[in-house]
């Protein structure tokens, strides 16, 4: 009888701690991907191409010194071997979770788990490792790879409007166009008034201050990076738009000495309307400011100004559809010294946006890295290039979708010492089966014919093994042209949501 009255005793004791559990409600929803990639080639130079060594030699002393001449180094020739095909599978799982405590009061959270080549090495890339986290998460490629948190804030609908605390989705605006789903710590507000909608918040991207596990190194503090963005728009029957505007401050690389500070001012408009069978949407994103402001030496102060922006249209047919996309972002002018009119950092096309399955596609640039040659890649986001795509597709049945795209992109402004500049040509033919209302599989395939962009200056570079011997004016031999080759890509991904 007394252990009958322990027990007893014991669930009432988990029942009292446990009550505000139990007014706690819990929507789970998530998105699992298992996907296959095969890549022709890693790069696209064509076959082996050897980069000469040269070093001066002086000429003797008293004599003139452009009198010298230039002599072979072949234990320093660098030979660019063709790079081979790549294949394997990759998978992520995305899980949502919302607690809801009451109807105007939930915790949102997100995490990405075993996102991982099959059988495949573990471990950071250089690109995520420098940036302290993955791309489009708040862990790290590593943490991604086991369970990574990327969202979890609170959600209020309060009298005044919804307030949302925490880490949650950040740079995705309007249309997808430049939309980075980065999550970030941030507190917003946000207000509904029949079809508008107004907007405030602050973001952190980098804090800096002196914490357990960071000793900012001179001793000082605000060296961080944050953002601040107000917006409204207009939420109509066949039509919307809004304007999304802010300000950057980004004190990372202040000292002292150099009292380095970039400030950056943003406006991004947009507009989506629908047409009868045509839908049309358009986004113009424009960056300016100080990079950076009241640098020390004063020459280091430069002007930003950076544009990018597109145009899409889609029109349907019943079973057939047709459309085109016109997207720009600036490059920078490698003859204006004290203007930077690009920087693929800071203005993009944005990683949430793949127009194709190898060009600008964030896929093959997370899963595989750049594929590229003599400096220039075809990976996403897009940053200094003019993107033209047109595309016709048919829906024979409500499950299946077949689509033929063409898409060509150029340089806005060709690298220094550039000739050409096209990135080329790629034609993609993707199918998509909804096998159930939650499962569907798409398979496709893209061949880019590869732009001259990527022979480089239009003649491979020499490798000058004394360069401070060498005499000002004087311009080592070449190793002749860089041959390049077109590339193709087959992708099939079978995704689960529920």
């Amino acid at each position: 009888m007394k252990r009958f009255w322990l027990v007893l005793l014991s669930l009432g004791l988990v029942m009292a701690f446990s009550v505000s559990a139990f007014a706690v409600d819990v929507k789970v929803g998530a998105e699992y991907y298992a996907a296959g990639m095969y890549l022709n080639k890693t790069s696209l130079y064509d076959g082996p191409s050897t980069l000469l060594a040269y070093k001066w030699e002086k000429a003797k002393k008293g004599d003139d010194p452009l009198t010298g001449k230039w002599k072979r180094d072949d234990k320093n020739d660098v030979t660019l071997n063709e790079a081979g095909s790549t294949a394997f599978f990759f998978q992520r799982l995305r899980v949502g979770t919302d607690f809801i405590v009451s109807p105007s009061l939930k915790l949102v959270t997100r995490f990405d788990a075993m996102e991982r080549i099959w059988g495949g090495a573990r471990g950071e890339s250089a690109a995520s490792s420098a940036a302290g986290y993955d791309t489009l998460s708040a862990g790290t490629k590593a943490e991604n790879q086991n369970i990574a948190f990327d969202l979890m804030y609170i959600n209020y609908e309060s009298p005044i409007g919804l307030f949302k605390v925490g880490y949650q989705i950040d740079s995705a605006w309007g249309t997808i166009f430049m939309d980075s789903s980065m999550p970030r710590g941030t507190v917003a507000w946000s207000y509904t008034n029949g079809p508008w909608w107004f907007y405030l918040g602050y973001k952190v991207w980098d804090d800096r201050s002196l914490s357990a596990v960071t000793t900012p190194a001179p001793i000082q503090t605000d060296l961080d990076r944050d953002k601040s963005a107000l917006a409204f728009k207009y939420i109509g029957k066949d039509a919307e738009g809004g304007v999304l505007g802010g300000h950057v401050r980004d004190a990372r690389s202040k000292t002292a000495i150099t009292n380095t500070t970039y400030l950056l001012y943003y406006l991004q408009p947009y507009a989506k309307a629908k047409f009868g069978p045509v839908s049309v949407q358009a986004e113009v994103d424009y960056f300016w400011g100080d990079y950076p402001k009241d640098a020390t030496p004063a020459s280091l102060n430069q002007k930003m100004e950076l544009l990018a922006g597109w145009v899409d249209a889609t029109a349907n047919f019943g079973m057939f559809y047709a459309g085109g996309t016109v997207a720009y972002v600036s490059g920078d002018d490698p003859s204006t010294t004290d203007k930077i009119e690009g920087n693929s950092l800071v203005v993009n096309g944005g990683i949430d946006w793949n127009p194709c399955l190898l060009m600008f596609n964030n896929d093959v640039t997370y899963w595989v890295g750049n594929v590229s040659a003599n400096g220039a890649n075809i990976n996403g986001p897009m940053a200094n290039a003019w993107f033209f795509q047109g595309r016709a597709g048919v829906r024979p049945t409500p499950e299946l979708d077949v689509m033929l795209s063409v898409s060509y992109a150029m340089v806005d402004k060709k690298p220094s010492g550039f000739t050409n500049g096209g990135y080329g040509t790629e034609v993609d033919l993707v199918g998509t089966y909804k096998i159930t209302n939650n499962l569907s599989y798409m398979l496709g395939a893209g061949y880019l014919f590869a732009g001259d962009l990527f022979k480089g200056t239009g003649v491979a570079s020499s490798i000058v093994t004394n360069p401070n011997d060498v005499p000002a004016g004087v311009t080592p031999p070449n190793s002749g042209l860089t041959e390049i080759q077109n590339n193709f890509i087959l992708m099939n991904k079978l995704i689960l949501t529920f």
